[in-house]
């Protein structure tokens, strides 16, 4: 898989996980428990198919949905520091 479909595919997980993350602290997960663990399986099942041919993305699509807070912060972290790298030329 090419990097800028990689990004992307990365960025639509981490959307889902933030939004799976805002379900359950709005206490709203309830109802869709089942869309989402099978949401989940087929993110595992994906990640498990990939591992073969990209270790590396199959890691970031687990961490990704797993903490996509984390994932966001680090991010936006990165996107600072390419504003400010651009600033300072």
């Amino acid at each position: 898989m090419d990097s800028e479909t990689a990004t992307r595919l990365i960025e639509f997980i981490e959307k889902v996980g933030l939004l799976r993350r805002d379900m359950q602290q709005r206490r709203e997960l309830e109802k869709y428990e089942g869309r989402i663990a099978r949401i989940e399986n087929k993110l595992s099942a994906l990640a498990e198919h990939l591992s073969a041919s990209d270790p590396e993305l199959a890691k970031a699509i687990r961490s990704v949905w797993q903490l996509p807070a984390r994932s966001l912060a680090f991010r936006n972290a990165d996107h600072q520091k390419e504003m400010k790298k651009e600033e300072g030329d």
